[in-house]
């Protein structure tokens, strides 16, 4: 059986349907952007300090919180988004209210009511019409300015770690003080993009001779301003100008012994001013210097030790026969003599034996005083030993240093009678001199040789004499 198919209608379907009215469409529109901003407005600002919307001119149509970065939000309805710029005006920096493609965590400076700037990590998008056409722009923006100064911070101590990881581990590569310095400025040159450094002695008089320690060329003009500076007596690190236009850091490095010094960097002319992160990695770098110093200083005092007797503070043998060898073949080549002469104190041992140890210390000290008044500050003077001394002079004949002797033939027993009165027997000095004379091939063991044998002639003679090795000259 044929069925008739009927179709199927609704009974409160209208007959036809009217095409919408404009203007509700638009209304319709208009309220449906309100209700989605509103909602969107509720959710953001709640995690976000600035909430805004521009529209095709760049004005805020809207913004939230009620309060924005300090600003009243109603006052900002209207105004041209720029204004919350922090370099309005200037046009340097990144602008989020006039972008043509999403951004996120992109950071723009905005400006607070009282001028100052505030770091804001900003998400957001241009808005378009139907056509795509850019009608504006919404976003969403963070205060992230301490949270920067925080990565900078630590930014900056990671960068002051870095570098003086650097230079420790150049300083284990060296044993020398010298070498570690050289290590250690090289290292802060290259960090701080300087053209130069330099270690200075604070106490110095401002001239070359100041330098302790340098990479690069030290200018006067340098120099005198980072002594000028230091002088100043500021513990922290410091700038200045010099003359030149070239820009001066100073760090005062001063430690427990040894220099007071200080440590200079500088830029070339015109260069930049050092920054406060610069400043804080050469204050760190300081204290790595101070311990190069210190360092040094111990060095030097354990070489000076190892050279020195250290009851008269003379050269001790060992010094004194390394540094002769130095000296014979140097006036060799120069083609000039030079003279030793050896000294035995007379009665030494009654002295000891009879007034003590003390006394007979203070008998060696007296001498070794009286020897650097006699001869001059070039000249070697030595404690071999026991009683016994040694000079040499460079280019000094066997008459210049008979002079010498003659004077210590008088005036040893006058410095030193005191000790001696009484029952003592009264203290004095033999005397053995040798000249050498260039190009005679003599070695330092004959010429010691001679010298000791004319002390000890004397010795058996009678003490309290000089005498002159007969060896002569043949020229």
């Amino acid at each position: 059986m044929n069925q008739a198919i009927v179709p199927f209608t609704r009974s409160d379907a209208p007959a036809s349907v009217a095409p919408p009215d404009p203007g509700q469409v638009d209304r319709a529109l208009r309220e449906a952007l309100l209700d989605s901003r509103q909602r969107w407005r509720d959710l953001v600002s709640m995690a976000a300090d600035i909430v805004y919307e521009t529209d095709s001119w760049g004005r805020l149509v809207f913004v939230a919180p009620e309060q924005v970065l300090g600003w009243n939000a109603a006052t900002l309805i209207g105004q041209p988004a720029e204004l919350l710029l922090a370099d309005a005006g200037g046009g340097h920096g990144f602008n989020p209210f006039r972008i043509t493609t999403p951004i996120r965590r992109r950071r723009a400076w905005l400006r607070r009511p009282d001028g100052t700037s505030v770091c804001v990590a900003m998400a957001a998008a241009p808005l378009t019409d139907a056509q795509g056409v850019i009608i504006g722009s919404r976003g969403l923006g963070q205060d992230v300015t301490e949270q920067d100064g925080y990565d900078a911070r630590v930014a900056g101590a990671l960068r002051r770690c870095e570098l003086l990881d650097h230079i420790l581990w150049h300083m284990r590569q060296e044993v020398l003080a010298e070498r570690m310095m050289k290590s250690a400025l090289d290292a802060l040159v290259a960090a701080l993009a300087a053209e130069g450094c330099a270690v200075v002695d604070m106490l110095g008089d401002g001239v070359a001779s100041s330098v302790l320690h340098q990479v690069g060329i030290v200018l006067p003009d340098v120099l005198h301003s980072a002594m000028t500076l230091l002088e100043a007596g500021d513990e922290n690190p410091a700038q200045t100008l010099a003359p030149d236009g070239r820009v001066i850091l100073v760090c005062p490095a001063r430690q427990r012994y040894g220099h007071q010094a200080g440590f200079v960097l500088w830029r070339t002319p015109g260069g930049r001013p050092w920054d406060a992160d610069e400043m804080a990695l050469a204050g760190s770098a300081t204290g790595v210097i101070r311990v190069i110093l210190e360092h040094d200083a111990i060095q030097q005092e354990m070489a000076l030790q190892a050279r020195t007797d250290p009851l008269t503070g003379l050269l001790n043998r060992r010094a004194f026969l390394d540094e002769l060898g130095r000296r014979v073949e140097r006036l060799e080549r120069e083609g000039l003599p030079g003279t030793l002469m050896f000294i035995d104190l007379d009665n030494f041992k009654a002295l000891n034996d009879y007034r003590g140890h003390d006394v007979g210390d203070e008998a060696l000290c007296i001498v070794g005083g009286l020897l650097r008044q006699t001869f001059r500050p070039a000249d070697l003077v030595a404690r071999l030993g026991g009683d016994e001394f040694a000079i040499w002079m460079d280019g000094a004949d066997a008459l210049t240093a008979a002079e010498r002797a003659e004077a210590l033939r008088t005036g040893g027993p006058a410095a030193l009678g005191h000790l001696t009165a009484g029952d003592a027997a009264p203290l004095s000095m033999s005397i053995g001199i040798a000249c050498r004379w260039a190009g005679q091939g003599e070695d330092i063991d004959a010429l010691i040789n001679r010298a000791d044998q004319a002390m000890y002639e004397v010795k058996r003679s009678g003490r309290g004499q000089w005498r002159v090795s007969q060896r002569e000259w043949q020229g």
